[in-house]
């Protein structure tokens, strides 16, 4: 009898890779093949055949001051938006797991901007944010002198805000799913040894949490990147100096053609994911293992 159940797992292994196919060959033909042949055009002069001058671009594009700018930039917006919508989203999340009146409808409109466009959420912080918009119209009741929100360095604050609005609900769902799934006991035995909460929330929800923390703050780290569609409906391909993005620079050297600086540049940014999703993969690795 067992031999005959032995090819089991086989047939198993071979329908899902049957259902997987699909998902697998577009993955490949849209991913993987566009990217593998971009990384190769980094590494020449010129598409269609270009000679080969190894890390040319990458030396070139090192020394652009719009790249260091889009760059810096970037990694500022990443920097400091991801750990405020991490810790705003837990906030949100040990207050919501308690019971609350109305806990229902506040869940609701804080998912909210998951399901609302791009286009139509941009439209309503134009309205805010521009020049002769609902803010400075309340300044200019108040006394105080307009301001070109976009065109100053409030810019990168103001898509920080939009990031983590349109963020902070699903961070918050898989965090409350995260503090859901802790045993009540460990919380009962705690409090009857004496233990309050900050000690409880020290040593019980931010350990057993910490997993889905990773996940979030992984989650969160790649949306960061993908915050070009806001800022290029909100300020236009060249914005203000403060804004100006990876995303921008790239699509600044795709209307210009420029392969070889699109491609490297493309490549960088890739590498710097990969290099903080490995670290934080290890981190959290590590972790589980300290703690087991």
């Amino acid at each position: 009898m067992s031999s005959l159940r032995m090819p089991r797992p086989r047939g198993d292994a071979a329908a899902a890779m049957l259902f997987l196919a699909p998902s697998l060959i577009g993955f490949a033909v849209f991913y993987l093949v566009p990217f593998g042949l971009g990384f190769y055009e980094s590494f020449t002069d010129g598409a269609l055949g270009g000679r080969f001058v190894g890390l040319g671009n990458y030396a070139e594009l090192l020394h652009s001051a719009s790249f260091r700018k889009a760059a810096g930039n970037t990694l500022l917006f990443t920097g400091a938006g991801v750990p405020l919508l991490v810790a705003l989203s837990l906030t949100l999340a040990v207050l919501l797991n308690r019971p609350l009146r109305l806990r229902g409808p506040i869940r609701t409109s804080i998912m909210l901007p998951l399901v609302v466009p791009v286009a139509s959420v941009v439209t309503v912080w134009q309205i805010f944010f521009d020049w002769n918009g609902t803010l400075n119209a309340w300044l200019h009741a108040l006394g105080i002198a307009r301001i070109d929100w976009m065109q100053s360095n409030w810019s990168l604050s103001i898509v920080a805000v939009m990031y983590i609005w349109k963020n902070i609900g699903y961070d918050m769902i898989l965090l409350l799913a995260g503090l859901q799934s802790i045993p009540k006991d460990y919380y009962e035995t705690a409090s009857l040894e004496g233990a309050g909460r900050f000690h409880q929330f020290r040593h019980i929800t931010l350990v057993y949490l910490t997993p889905t923390l990773f996940f979030v703050l992984l989650i969160s780290i790649i949306n960061s990147f993908k915050v070009f569609r806001e800022t290029y409906l909100l300020a236009g391909d060249y914005p203000y100096d403060r804004l100006y993005m990876l995303q921008h620079y790239m699509n600044n050297m795709f209307f210009e053609l420029d392969v070889q600086k699109l491609t490297a540049a493309a490549t960088l940014m890739v590498g710097c994911i990969v290099v903080l999703t490995s670290g934080l993969l290890r981190a959290e690795r590590r972790f589980r293992e300290n703690t087991e």
